[in-house]
C-alpha cells in the first residue's frame, strides 16, 4: 500500500503517489529530455488536475497509461502543452540582441555576400518573441537591401499551443513597452487598448515548426549560421545537454554562433564551441 502520498489533490480528490510521479517524470525525460524534479510535483498536479477531471480518470496511473498507450500522439501533445513552462518576453537578455546586431550580422553579411543566404534557428521559441525580435533587427539592419537576401528564421518548439500563439503574433501592449518606439510604430498594428498584432512583413520572415530537440538526428539540409537556444537546457541533465550541444555544433556553419541563456553554461572541456562572452559561443 502506498503511504508516501503527495499532499496535493485534483478536483476529483485524486492523489498522485511518488510512484506515479516518478513514472510520469521518467516518461517525460525519455521523450523530451525535461527533468521533472521533486520540486515540480505541485506544478504538475496543478496543471493536470482539470484534465484528469474532464477525462474522468480514476487515478494518475490510469492517466499515465492512457498517454503512453495512445497511438495517435494527441494525449502526449496535450500533456506537453500542459507541463512545459513558456516564460518569455521581448528583449529578454538584451545583450545578446546587441551582439547579434553589432557583431554577428556584419560578419555574416561579409561572409555570405555571394550567397546572400543567412540561416538562423530559434530553438525553443515559445510564443515567438525571440524570433520576431531577430526578424526586426534584421529588417532594420538591411533596410532597402533586405529583399536581396534570404534571412528567414526557423523557429521551433515542442508545444503546439505556444506555436499557435506565436503564429498569431498578437501581444499585449504592455509587453511591447520594452521595444524601441520606432519598432512599435513600424512593426505592430494596434488592435485595441490592450493588444497589438505584429506586421505581416515580420510574420513572413519566421517559419514556425513543431520540433523535439531530443530527436537524435536533425532533418536540416543545411547548417545554421546562428542558433539561439536560450533558457531551454536548464531543464536537461548534464548528459542530455552535452549530447544536444554536440548536435548543435554539427549543424553550425564554421564561424557560426550559439546563444544560450545567461542562467546556463557549457562545460568547455566537453564542447568544441569556443567561448566568446557570457552565454555566447562560436564554432571556429
Amino acid at each position: 500500500m502506498e503511504h508516501n502520498y503527495l499532499g496535493y489533490m485534483v478536483n476529483t480528490m485524486l492523489y498522485i503517489t511518488d510512484k506515479e510521479f516518478y513514472k510520469l517524470a521518467d516518461f517525460i525525460k525519455t521523450n523530451y529530455g525535461i527533468n521533472l524534479s521533486e520540486k515540480k510535483k505541485a506544478l504538475v498536479v496543478g496543471r493536470l488536475q482539470n484534465l484528469l477531471a474532464e477525462k474522468n480518470f480514476s487515478s494518475f496511473s490510469q492517466y499515465i497509461d492512457y498517454v503512453i498507450e495512445d497511438k495517435t500522439g494527441e494525449a502526449l501533445k496535450t500533456l506537453v502543452n500542459k507541463i512545459t513552462t513558456n516564460h518569455t518576453f521581448f528583449m529578454r537578455e538584451p545583450q545578446h540582441f546587441h551582439f547579434f546586431k553589432n557583431t554577428v550580422l556584419p560578419y555574416l553579411c561579409e561572409q555570405e555576400k555571394s550567397t546572400r543566404d543567412l540561416r538562423i534557428w530559434s530553438a525553443g521559441c515559445s510564443s515567438g518573441e525571440e524570433p520576431y525580435t531577430l526578424a526586426m533587427i534584421i529588417a532594420d539592419y538591411f533596410g532597402n537591401e533586405k529583399m536581396l537576401w534570404d534571412t528567414k528564421i526557423l523557429a521551433t518548439d515542442i508545444s503546439i499551443k505556444v506555436l499557435e500563439q506565436a503564429k498569431n503574433g498578437v501581444y499585449s501592449n504592455e509587453s511591447l513597452q520594452s521595444l524601441p518606439e520606432n519598432w512599435r510604430n513600424k512593426y505592430f498594428q494596434i488592435i485595441n487598448n490592450e493588444k497589438s498584432i505584429i506586421s505581416e512583413s515580420i510574420k513572413n520572415e519566421v517559419i514556425f515548426r513543431v520540433f523535439n530537440l531530443m530527436n537524435t538526428s536533425f532533418p536540416f539540409k543545411k547548417k545554421f549560421h546562428v542558433i539561439f537556444c536560450r533558457n531551454v537546457m536548464i531543464y536537461f541533465d548534464a548528459a542530455t545537454k552535452r549530447d544536444l550541444v554536440n548536435r548543435f555544433y554539427e549543424h553550425t556553419e564554421h564561424g557560426g554562433y550559439l546563444f544560450i541563456g545567461h542562467s546556463e553554461s557549457l562545460n568547455r572541456e566537453e564542447t568544441k564551441y569556443k567561448y566568446i562572452m557570457p552565454a555566447v559561443y562560436r564554432k571556429e
